[in-house]
């Protein structure tokens, strides 16, 4: 029971043979990491204990999991929709190693790996099985709505052009994927021993799974800031507004990681993104909250738009500073266009604040002492997106079928009858 290095590279699962192609990804969404099934002992474990039906049925499914899994890095939505309808076929079957009636929680070895590095982990958990599943459906979730931002035939850091409807797709990915992980969270680690979870990989750490499903939340709206910006009867307090959402929902995300184990590539790789994403809201909620400020008549709201407008300058030039950070960490991504909001603020932000500055700046003259020449706050609001609703699959009905019963059950329950008759006699 534990994690270490699996086999060496040259050596892969299923005997292909063939050494992976290094690719270097463009980030829209991020995907903290990628794990996989690997191919586990599960007939041995239950071979005489229930029926070769039962045994059959999750070996295949499982197996099936693990052949497409492999290619995932290779593959496009359609291939990633395909992975996820055979992970939710195995789910309900699996989830009958998990009942107290069956007593078969630990009785088998599965095996995962982490797709960039071969990193296994391997416990005798049955709900570590259903968390690796859950948590590789949020995953995929959040491959799926990478690979609709940026189609795998666009040009290299070009400009990203994406449909309204295929944004919209975005947001119900990510949606769903924050859901998965916050029902791992609240309903799955509960279930599973603590001396079990000591032996859990960094990314399966309470805080890292909360962490990655608040991001999905702040990319949510994220892309809805993007749409909000290119509509004309989006007001400037509605952009204000979404912006300083976004600022709360990576500022949680960020705060989720303060009592995680964020040494390894991942999870420096993820802070890095949150330092870098929660920069850029900053500066996008800073320029529109002054805007907003600029509309007042008193010389003080001048004042508070300009430095508020300083703020997100400032900020912007930091961000893209973070970015660069972020690319060049392990593992390296592509620095990637301005998209959504950001595509026109990095030209707006700086232009704007100079013109305002060029308007207002005799009235920072004039009272030099003025406790209005600081910062404003952000204003809060009250957060408007939630992880969509997630439960389990109801248990395989193959498990309530008297041939798919434990058998060792089975056997005791004869024997009972046996004794039985010997009293009667």
């Amino acid at each position: 029971m534990g994690c270490g290095p699996s086999i060496p590279k040259k050596y892969t699962i299923g005997g292909k043979g063939r050494k992976r192609r290094s690719i270097i990804q463009e980030v829209a969404v991020f995907v903290p990491t990628v794990r996989i099934p690997v191919a586990s002992d599960i007939v041995h474990p239950l071979r005489g204990v229930v029926s070769k039906d039962l045994v059959d049925r999750l070996s295949s499914l499982r197996a099936h999991v693990v052949e497409l899994a492999e290619e995932i890095y290779y593959a496009d939505v359609s291939a990633v929709s395909e992975l996820q309808h055979a992970l939710e076929e195995y789910l309900p079957v699996v989830l009958g190693l998990t009942t107290k009636e069956s007593r078969l929680e630990s009785s088998v070895q599965f095996r995962w790996k982490t797709l960039d590095d071969d990193q296994e982990c391997f416990l005798a958990s049955a709900w570590y099985e259903v968390l690796s599943v859950v948590h590789m459906m949020a995953m995929l979730a959040l491959f799926e709505a990478n690979l609709t931002l940026i189609p795998k035939n666009g040009q290299v850091g070009g400009e990203r052009k994406v449909s309204e409807d295929a944004k919209k797709d975005v947001v119900d990915s990510l949606l769903r994927a924050s859901g998965c992980l916050d029902y791992s969270v609240h309903r799955i680690l509960v279930q599973i021993p603590a001396q079990v979870k000591k032996s859990f990989p960094s990314y399966l750490q309470e805080g890292m799974l909360e962490a990655i499903s608040i991001q999905a939340l702040a990319q949510c709206v994220e892309i809805q800031l993007g749409l909000a910006s290119e509509c004309e009867k989006a007001t400037l307090s509605v952009k204000r507004r979404l912006a300083c959402e976004q600022v709360s929902y990576f500022s949680q995300a960020h705060y989720c990681l303060s009592g995680c184990d964020t040494s390894d590539s991942y999870g420096k790789k993820l802070l890095l993104f949150l330092k870098w994403k929660c920069m850029e809201a900053k500066a996008v909620a800073y320029y529109y909250h002054g805007l907003v400020l600029d509309k007042g008549g008193e010389p003080a709201n001048h004042i508070s738009a300009v430095c508020c407008l300083s703020a997100a300058d400032d900020l912007l030039s930091e961000s893209k500073r973070a970015c660069l950070s972020f690319c060049l960490a392990n593992p390296v991504t592509r620095v990637p266009p301005p998209w959504g909001v950001m595509k026109n603020m990095h030209k707006k932000i700086p232009d704007v604040a100079y013109k305002k500055f060029q308007v207002y700046g005799h009235l920072f003259e004039k009272d030099k002492n003025s406790s209005l020449q600081s910062i404003p706050d952000l204003p809060e609001f009250a957060l408007s997106l939630r992880p969509e609703g997630y439960e389990l699959p109801s248990t395989d009905s193959i498990w309530e079928n008297v041939n798919g019963q434990p058998q060792i059950q089975i056997l005791k329950e004869h024997l009972v009858d046996d004794e039985d008759e010997v009293d009667t006699k």
